[in-house]
Order: C-alpha cells, then structure tokens, then sequence
C-alpha cells in the first residue's frame, strides 16, 4: 500500500508568497443615501503587496510617518531643531532692536 501526494496543490504559505511578490489591490466604494440623496461615500483602497513591491510602485509613506519609522521621529526633530534656532536668532534680532529703541 503507498500514500501519493499531489504535486499540484499549493500550500498558503506559496498563495502568500505569490501575493507578496506581485501584490493585490482590492477597491471598493460604499454609498449611503435616503431618497436618492448621497449622505457619505467612503472609497476603500487596499493593496496587499511586499515591502519591496511597495518601494518599487512608490509607495513608501511609512518612513516619513513619525509613528511608524524612527527615521522620521530623527528627521522631525532636526527639522524642529532647526526651526527652533533661528526662531531663536530672530527673536534675540528683534531683542536687539527693541532695545536700541527704547534706549
């Protein structure tokens, strides 16, 4: 007595591989109204696709979103740094000009 196994069937590990390297996009639009008349449309917009996939469309947001990437929370605050110094260097400016005024 032997056991055959099938050659053809693919496992969810090989559908998943496959999705992630050729990615999905799955779009939908939900309507409510009453009478014929639009209250809210909401436009669903998913894509199912690897980190590489999505850096090869174009679509990297989450590395400039402070809550998901350190590098942005970095980026932010040199930018804040940055902002705050010559907020500085402009205050201590109008300091000076005030001063030479009232004097």
């Amino acid at each position: 007595m032997t056991v055959e196994h099938s050659m053809q069937s693919s496992t969810i590990v090989d559908v998943l591989e496959k999705i992630l390297d050729k990615g999905v996009v799955i779009a939908g639009d939900i309507t409510v109204g009453i009478a014929d008349v639009e209250l809210l449309t909401i436009k669903i917009r998913l894509i199912v696709a690897s980190v590489d996939k999505a850096k090869e469309i174009g679509m990297d947001w989450w590395e400039t979103d402070p809550y998901l990437s350190s590098k942005a929370v970095e980026n932010n605050t040199k930018n804040l740094e940055e902002v705050n110094q010559k907020l500085l260097e402009r205050l201590e400016s109008l300091e000076k000009k005030f001063d030479t005024k009232t004097v």
